[in-house]
């Protein structure tokens, strides 16, 4: 099994990662932080493979959480989660040895996408000699590719529906803390009602979101999303 280590400073997100890596054959969870402090300790007690990190921390920044890591002679591999999309941030985090950087909003497709690809890495490091030993340039080779992904896109996606903006909608549910009418998630994201009530509809009939109805004066009910916690 691959021990995780989920870091994230919203306990509701950080459980939301939390449930995607238990979903992943061969990987679970063996710590949850919510600062770069905690996380660190984490670390340092050992028994951690993986970090999946987010930048935004409330003491350090994640990227400072690493140097850090390096710092103390910690090589524990690092898949960047977070909002942070500046090139710089990035081309910091690659350079201080991140494996894959994964954008917030994200589907459990894509995460799996790049659990499956860190798995595969392990494996075929093992298979070359466990760390240890020369490699040639065809093992080398081997060992970059099963890096390399290609997130799948949701299957079933209507004609005329794109996935930005269904994970935009999905992040606007993630993170309220009651059901929300079309009206109101159309206010959150600047899209018009028509448009979030077709996207509610569809997320609702994959089974993303929960419905409610509730009844107003006129009698006709208004519906209402909830986001499915996996």
């Amino acid at each position: 099994m691959i021990d995780v280590l989920v870091v994230d400073d919203d306990f509701r997100v950080a459980e939301i990662n939390a449930r995607y890596v238990a979903k992943v054959p061969g990987f679970r969870v063996a710590a949850r932080a919510h600062s770069a402090a905690q996380a660190l300790v984490a670390v340092q007690r050992g028994g951690i493979d993986l970090v999946l990190l987010d930048h935004y921390l409330p003491d350090w920044t994640g990227l400072a959480l690493v140097q850090r890591m390096r710092d103390q002679g910690h090589g524990t591999d690092v898949i960047m989660i977070t909002a942070a999309g500046d090139v710089a941030t990035v081309q910091t985090a690659m350079r201080l040895g991140a494996l894959h950087y994964l954008v917030k909003p994200f589907t459990f497709a894509a995460l799996h996408a790049r659990l499956d690809s860190y798995a595969a890495l392990r494996r075929t490091v093992e298979r070359v000699g466990g760390g240890r030993g020369m490699a040639g340039q065809e093992q080398v080779d081997r060992i970059f590719s099963a890096l390399r992904t290609t997130a799948p896109s949701p299957p079933g996606l209507p004609s005329g529906h794109s996935e930005p903006t269904t994970e935009l909608i999905c992040r606007v549910l993630h993170h309220a803390d009651h059901p929300l009418s079309a009206h109101e998630v159309a206010a959150e994201t600047g899209l018009s009602r028509s448009t979030a009530q077709r996207y509610l509809r569809h997320l609702e009939q994959a089974g993303r979101l929960r419905l409610t109805l509730r009844y107003g004066d006129t009698g006709r009910p208004e519906h209402r999303y909830a986001w499915v916690t996996p």
